[in-house]
């Protein structure tokens, strides 16, 4: 059933279904109430179209990604899922657009057009030129992370400083003189990632403050980034015994390269950091860890986005996340010299290298 069999019914043209419905012109009292009568006996429920015009709304919210590439990170994949849940939650549906070099075209339609009426924008930059772009549209908008100066800007995120700097404090509590931070990839810290720049500045000030030595990696997303980083850091800083890491994308990599290395976690290397639940659990030991609250975060990007379009001109809103460290097995005291590797040198990093080679 559709505009089409109700013209014909009420007697009137379609154009004038189409103004009774969107009110986006006026309709005399007794042609709206013929439209209407109709409308009962058929039972017809407008489209959602209809309904957006009727309403000045698209009950749609635009969800901006970064480009998939070969897949999305279980994080990021977490991330959609709690967005997509707690949008069907309050009865709004979720547009997925991608974004990052020529895919920014996508972001230009989804706000120049108004198909949605408001936009969640994941993986922010320090200096992101996207959150520029929706500010200058107008359009309600709330970021998952924040850039430098987020004052202004609606947002959720996690407190990445300060809980790096909780992960050094337990490891120095424990007895370990020389941490490693093993970042995000250096593609990324070049562009100025947000989450990986605040762990950064948060391992900096907690090494000082604690009066450890703390040496940070850039590592690749993936398990051989993990397993070079690894190789890297025993080769460069043999006396480090522990890792805090934001990268658990590499976490399968840093443990193969470790356990290949000769050591045992955590009796003679221990590693924490910050990481989705999920690969917390499956990092053997299991890992020490403040896991990310992907579905409490979706859901309040999504509660604040849904008070930013009701009210635009309302304060900026924004909640800042700092879950607690979960103990579990990975971490531990600082090993006696005694209990390092017996084959422990530069030389096995090399031959990790070979094997990336071939």
């Amino acid at each position: 059933m559709d505009i089409g069999e109700i013209a014909r019914r009420a007697g009137v043209a379609r154009s004038t279904v189409s103004y009774a419905l969107s009110g986006k012109r006026p309709v005399s009292v007794e042609t709206r109430r013929r439209i209407q009568q109709v409308i009962d006996e058929l039972d017809y429920r407008p489209n959602a179209s209809a309904r957006a015009l009727k309403e000045g709304r698209t009950r749609t919210v635009g969800l901006v990604i970064p480009p998939a590439g070969p897949r999305l990170t279980s994080m990021q994949l977490d991330f959609v899922g709690s967005v997509v849940e707690a949008a069907a939650r309050v009865d709004l549906d979720v547009l997925l657009s991608p974004s990052g070099g020529d895919r920014d075209r996508s972001l230009e339609r989804l706000i120049s057009g108004r198909r949605v009426d408001g936009v969640i924008l994941m993986e922010i930059l320090m200096e992101d030129s996207r959150v520029a772009r929706v500010a200058q549209s107008g359009v309600p908008f709330v970021t998952i992370g924040r850039v430098r100066d987020p004052d202004a800007t609606w947002w959720v995120d996690m407190d990445y400083a300060a809980l790096v700097g909780r992960c050094v404090d337990h490891l120095a509590d424990l007895g370990h003189r020389h941490v490693a931070l093993v970042n995000r990839s250096p593609a990324l810290m070049a562009a100025g990632y947000s989450p990986g720049h605040r762990a950064r500045d948060g391992f900096a000030e907690a090494v000082a403050r604690r009066g450890v030595s703390g040496s940070e990696f850039c590592c690749e997303d993936d398990v051989a980034g993990g397993e070079r980083c690894v190789a890297e850091i025993l080769a460069t800083r043999p006396s480090t015994t522990a890792i805090v890491t934001v990268n658990e994308a590499a976490l399968p990599g840093v443990q193969r390269a470790l356990e290949r290395a000769g050591h045992e976690i955590p009796r003679t290397f221990s590693v924490a950091g910050i990481a989705a639940h999920q690969w917390a659990e499956e990092f053997h030991p299991p890992l020490t860890a403040a896991d990310v609250p992907s579905l409490a975060m979706g859901t309040v990007a999504v509660e604040l986005l849904a008070e930013h379009i009701a009210d635009p001109d309302a304060p900026a809103g924004h909640r800042l996340f700092m879950p607690p460290i979960s103990l579990r097995d990975s971490t531990g005291s600082v090993p006696r010299p005694s209990a390092r590797p017996a084959f422990f040198s530069p030389a096995a990093p090399r031959r990790f290298r070979e094997a990336d080679a071939d």
